[in-house]
């Protein structure tokens, strides 16, 4: 978990001019408003980046770091489940210096259709289905959680407050990329993921990182995040069982037919 007591003892060391609240594989929330509190004490500016929790935060099932934050970056795909591409929200006072940086400084021409399909997610995460759903991507990823935990796996940090499983093979024998591999054979698709202090280089990892809002959006529930860890626990403890990883898969896709992408064109 992060020690926000060591955090403010650096930050207060080193005066930074930016301090960075952001993640792609921590599965707790963050205390914004103490990152606030430490940025204040530091004379540092703040910048949130919540490309991965921002459909949670939408939904209100996440902490909020709007009301905190200089800066709030994220991307409009992953848990908002927009089209791919990004945002940036900030006070009115950084808006000027923003606006020079982005263009014509970096972007490039834009892409109208993509700006559609951000208005159409903006809009679905208004909704109370848009709320449902992050609700159950909750239930999911800390159902699987669980379930890996009682299996035998170690969960870093001991379960999820996100969208998201960090799990640590150091125990099992297995790097990041041979559980990764293992499990893209068998039709499952994870990232192997460096774990905190690990040992190996990120293009190995110690870890695998596992997420649950796409089989969610297929329609997904409890008992198919049964079926989900089962297959998980039996790839990462038999990677290189040819016979298994194939009959996995085939569990797989029939899991997958039975919950198409596009129901409603089929």
């Amino acid at each position: 978990m992060i020690d926000y007591d060591e955090l403010e003892d650096l930050a207060l060391k080193n005066k930074p001019k930016l301090i960075i609240a952001g993640w792609s594989s921590y599965p707790r929330d963050l205390d914004y408003k103490r990152f606030r509190e430490i940025a204040d004490k530091s004379g540092s500016l703040l910048l949130a980046d919540i490309a991965h929790p921002s459909g949670l935060i939408a939904a209100g099932l996440y902490s909020n770091p709007i009301p905190f934050c200089d800066f709030v970056t994220t991307t409009t795909h992953k848990t908002l489940r927009g089209p791919r591409g990004g945002m940036i929200m900030t006070k009115e006072e950084h808006s000027k210096i923003i606006n020079s940086r982005v263009f014509p400084g970096t972007q490039g021409g834009p892409l109208m259709n993509t700006i559609a399909a951000k208005a159409v997610a903006f809009n679905e995460a208004l909704t109370d289905s848009f709320k449902d759903y992050q609700k159950q991507v909750l239930v999911n990823s800390r159902l699987l959680a669980s379930i890996l935990i009682d299996k035998g796996f170690d969960c870093i940090t001991g379960g999820t407050d996100t969208h998201l499983v960090l799990l640590d093979l150091r125990g099992s024998g297995v790097t990041g990329k041979e559980g990764e591999e293992a499990l893209a054979s068998a039709g499952i698709t994870t990232n192997k993921n460096a774990i905190p202090f690990d040992p190996l280089p990120p293009s190995v990892a110690s870890g695998i990182r596992i997420g649950t809002p796409g089989i969610t959006t297929r329609g997904m529930k409890e008992d198919e995040i049964g079926q989900i860890a089962e297959l998980i626990s039996k790839v990462l403890s038999d990677c290189n069982n040819e016979g298994l990883l194939s009959s996995c898969k085939k569990e797989v896709n029939d899991l997958c037919s039975r919950f198409p992408i596009y129901p409603n064109l089929l």
